[in-house]
């Protein structure tokens, strides 16, 4: 009897998760879903439903049709559908939202390049910055302009404009903030014309045999070329792409750069010999220092490419020199908001992107939380009735959540019933990647995944095909918008028509009223 209760606990305990698998200490065993309460009463559904309504019925008998003062376009690069459901279950319950989901108005956008169905960072950056679609890998340039062409994109005919330039057209003051490099393909959309992306730097134009005489890189871009030179933030991470290969940076690291240039300081010394108040810092600390009261220009490159994972500040012990995707919003609005004529900003969350393609689920999510947070303080920091905030993403990615997990299982979990084959497989998974080579082996064919620890934030989830980096999806992406005339990206429509839409809420740029 004794041994009857003694086995009846051990199979609780390993139903409930209270216990691993002895086998397996890394294969969580899977735990029961304990429903709430109100879930099972009728009643509970119905006033859900009514409050939704009620919600719903307020927004649209108040709609807000006054314009925008201020403008922030939040960019998840690389932040798919999948991508924010499966950081709801990872922040706690299929039930929950991200801030940017109470947002009142949604929509989704269309993001194909003109010429791919599946784009990259650069095309969409493109579009959904300045409205105008352009070739795979080409940046604030129309699709006259072939990828690595060596002249092309020098015709100013070619050139698109950014919500950016509008916006300091008008007055307004102009920023952004990154987790990637500063020249990299996202943020380049708010300064840059080129036919490549990866010319983020004068060697890059070398290896691919063009001039970069005739080519001017992205970097030299943002601190010579008018709507670059004219940001007045500028934070993210990238400094090697500024500094010659002879000269080391802050933290020792040798720059990239062959013409003996160091932009960084260019940069300062333009700002100081137009009597600007300028201030440049590559770390938490430095950034926290900054007298943003008496501070014109903000440069913050906190790292020589990209900045850290979200998740890897506090596992690497990184919080204390490395800023935070939220610290950074909140000073670039401090700054900002100093215009009495407004600002446009633009913030992105780009390692959700990079975490994709290494097929690392977990810091993925990571990522998309706190993106989600600077979110909710920069709504908190501005007002509904003159900031317009919209929230969207570049492109897709392949991950998807299969299989019948149970309600409130751990996201990175494997799914509660075994496969076909008698093997477990993630509830998180990708088309294809890196994590191929954790899930087959071409001696035995599927691995066992009860071998690895997929809580790791390391852990390369499952993939169907090989591939070095995971590839972008090509579905359509959501747009999640609050404050004055967001109601106007409800729908289905072309990536280009996002910052249409914006400048005309703020009337700005060739959507201007007067324009029309």
């Amino acid at each position: 009897m004794k041994r009857t209760a003694v086995v009846l606990v051990s199979l609780l305990l390993a139903v409930t998760g209270a216990i691993k698998d002895p086998d397996h200490p890394n294969f969580p065993a899977p735990r029961t879903y304990t429903m709430a309460t109100e879930e099972a009463d009728t009643q509970f559904w119905v006033d859900k439903a009514q409050n939704i309504l009620a919600h719903k019925l307020q927004t649209y008998n108040q709609l807000n049709t006054k314009r925008a003062k201020n403008i922030i376009l939040f960019l998840g690069d690389g932040m798919s559908i999948h991508t924010v459901t499966a950081t709801r279950d990872f922040m706690g319950d299929s039930s929950m939202q991200v801030s940017f989901e109470k947002f009142p108005f949604t929509g989704l956008s269309k993001t194909y390049a003109v010429n791919k169905r599946t784009p990259d960072s650069a095309t969409t950056a493109t579009a959904y910055l300045s409205g105008v679609k352009g070739n795979y890998g080409t940046i604030g340039v129309n699709a006259q302009v072939p990828k690595y062409d060596c002249f092309k994109a020098n015709d100013t005919s070619t050139h698109t404009e950014s919500l950016a330039k509008w916006a300091q057209d008008a007055g307004k003051w102009a920023g952004l903030v990154t987790t990637a490099r500063v020249t990299h393909a996202s943020p380049a959309g708010v300064y840059a014309h080129t036919a490549s992306r990866s010319w983020e730097y004068d060697g890059e134009i070398v290896k691919d045999k063009c001039s970069p005489e005739i080519n001017v890189d992205i970097a030299r871009q943002l601190v010579e070329w008018p709507v670059g030179k004219e940001l007045r933030v500028v934070m993210g991470g990238g400094r090697r792409n500024f500094r010659d290969k002879t000269m080391n940076d802050e933290e020792g690291i040798k720059g990239y750069r062959s013409d003996k240039r160091d932009l960084i300081r260019e940069w300062l010394d333009n700002k100081r010999s137009e009597n600007k108040s300028a201030e440049y810092v590559w770390s938490k600390k430095g950034l926290e220092l900054v007298d943003i009261s008496k501070t014109e220009y903000l440069l913050g490159l906190f790292s020589d490419s990209h900045c850290p994972y979200h998740g890897d500040l506090k596992r690497d012990r990184l919080e204390n020199s490395d800023p935070s995707l939220s610290l950074m919003t909140q000073k670039a609005i401090e700054l900002l908001s100093k215009n009495d004529k407004g600002y446009f900003l633009f913030v992105e969350g780009a390692r959700i992107d990079m975490a994709h393609h290494s097929s690392k689920a977990h810091k993925s999510l990571e990522d998309t939380e706190e993106f989600s947070r600077a979110i909710e303080l920069a709504r908190n920091m501005t007002s509904e009735e003159d900031t317009l905030i919209v929230v969207t993403s570049d492109h897709s990615h392949t991950m998807s959540l299969n299989g019948y997990p149970y309600r409130r299982q751990n996201i990175f979990d494997f799914a509660p019933s075994l496969a076909a084959d008698k093997l477990p497989y993630t509830i998180l998974s990708y088309a294809n990647g890196p994590g191929y080579s954790k899930t087959f082996s071409s001696k035995t064919g599927r691995r066992d995944l009860r071998q690895y620890d997929n809580q790791d934030a390391e852990y390369r989830f499952m993939a169907t095909v090989p591939m070095g980096s995971e590839t972008h999806g090509a579905e359509d992406v959501g747009v999640f918008a609050s404050g004055p005339m967001a109601h106007y990206f409800s729908g289905n429509y072309e990536q280009s028509n996002i910052p249409a839409v914006m400048a005309h809420i703020a009337n700005i740029g060739p959507f201007a009223d007067d324009k029309l």
